[in-house]
């Protein structure tokens, strides 16, 4: 039984395969450019690994990772946060590339429940443009952010008749505002204006071809209430293989809506989860903050029995998410057995 552990960064992979009890047999180093990607491929099928192990699978680790899947190899992903825990309990805390493929594949030694890169080809699209319209969110709130500074200083008291700059009505009536006014301050907000519209029309386009994806994927997530087309688009990017998590307590553990036990001697009691995929944890948030919010359905009923039950408002909060994500994770499996996706055999 041999494991490769990959440790990625933006010109090299350092590479180091083990045996069954961890023992390093050989280390290599390697570019991370297509032809290096390809030796990589070559070495590793070599040793017949049961496991390679990539630290980076999300960002410089990818290309190699999604190239080794493709080669039928069984890839997992190790978090950084894992591979620097076991640094730290070292003796000599030392670091280098070569320690770091070490670690990397002796965490896929003994720990088989690691999941796969979250790359699928059904979804790989999907997850280029929600991450794109993510950033272009982000670039909107900042600037329509710095242009309600700007009509604060040009214009007081303006927010009494536009409180909000999301709507095309909102931003026209900004721009009445300083329609004669040509000093350079006002030059500069109306150039943010220009840049809040462009903003809008390219988060449009992308949202067409998000829900466009999404229809042509199949999937019944958006049967759960709350769970609308870009909630859905969220959950298909970041999960991508839907049968990376072979259990509901592994989803659960893996968006941060499973509790942590903190038990002590007679004393048993759990703490929030606060590690998993925070883009998955934030969307299930949002469709059970849905739920309660709307009269009539499952979610509400089901968080007032636990509020009659003596829990918290947040306590109650945390067990709907945990349910609602059970209920995810059975809908992505549905989405799997229909699937006719090669790399998925």
């Amino acid at each position: 039984m041999f494991v490769i552990g990959i440790d990625s960064h933006k010109d090299t992979l350092a590479a180091c395969v083990v045996d069954h009890l961890g023992a390093p047999l050989e280390y290599r180093n390697i570019a991370n450019t297509a032809a290096g990607h390809r030796d990589l491929l070559v070495w590793a099928q070599a040793w017949h690994p049961v496991r390679v192990a990539v630290e980076g699978s999300g960002t410089f680790g990818r290309p190699a990772a999604v190239a080794a899947l493709q080669a039928g190899l069984d890839v997992r992903e190790v978090p950084p946060q894992m591979t620097a825990q076991v640094r730290r309990r070292g003796r000599t805390q030392t670091k280098s590339d070569q320690i770091d493929a070490l670690v990397i594949a002796q965490i896929a030694v003994r720990d088989d429940t690691l999941a796969a890169p979250s790359w699928w080809k059904n979804t790989e699209d999907l997850r280029v443009l929600v991450s794109y319209r993510c950033e272009l969110v982000e670039d909107r709130t900042a600037q329509a952010n710095r242009l309600h500074a700007d009509l604060g200083k040009l214009r007081p008291g303006y927010q009494h008749n536009i409180p909000r700059l999301t709507s095309r009505k909102a931003l026209d009536a900004a721009l009445r505002l300083l329609w004669r006014d040509m000093s350079p301050h006002a030059r500069v907000a109306k150039g943010r204006i220009r840049a809040l519209r462009e903003l809008d029309r390219r988060i449009a386009d992308l949202t067409a071809q998000i829900e466009a994806l999404v229809d042509q994927s199949g999937t019944s997530l958006r049967q759960i209430y709350g769970v609308g087309t870009l909630v859905a688009a969220v959950i298909l990017a970041e999960v991508g293989n839907p049968r990376r998590y072979a259990t509901k307590a592994k989803f659960a553990m893996a968006n941060g809506t499973a509790p942590l036990e903190a038990s002590s001697g007679r004393v048993v009691r759990h703490r929030l989860n606060r590690g998993g995929n925070r883009r998955l944890n934030r969307a299930i948030h949002t469709v059970a903050l849905t739920q309660i919010t709307r009269p009539d359905t499952e979610g509400r009923h089901y968080y007032q029995k636990l509020i009659a039950r003596g829990k918290t408002n947040r306590e109650a909060l945390r067990v709907l998410k945990r349910r609602i994500s059970d209920r995810i994770w059975t809908h992505l499996q549905e989405l799997s057995t229909v699937s006719t996706d090669p790399d998925l055999t």
